[in-house]
């Protein structure tokens, strides 16, 4: 089963942020935007991880 967050960029004054509003805390930086798209799709797999190893519930997308 494939299923999409939605993840918001943002461009700083010398870097790239990402965050995905349904998984609080899963954020992340990168030097240019292809690097961030690439750090957040690890960060999301991570992040899921994490929450399935806890036991935890994993959220559904909102969006």
């Amino acid at each position: 089963m494939s299923v999409k967050y939605a993840v918001i960029f943002e461009q700083a004054k010398t870097n790239w942020a990402a965050y995905v509003p349904d998984l609080p805390g899963c954020m992340t930086t990168g030097r240019t935007l292809e690097e961030t798209r690439g750090n957040i799709r690890e960060a999301i797999q991570g992040h899921l991880e994490t929450l399935r190893h806890f036991g935890d519930p994993i959220p559904g997308p909102s969006s």
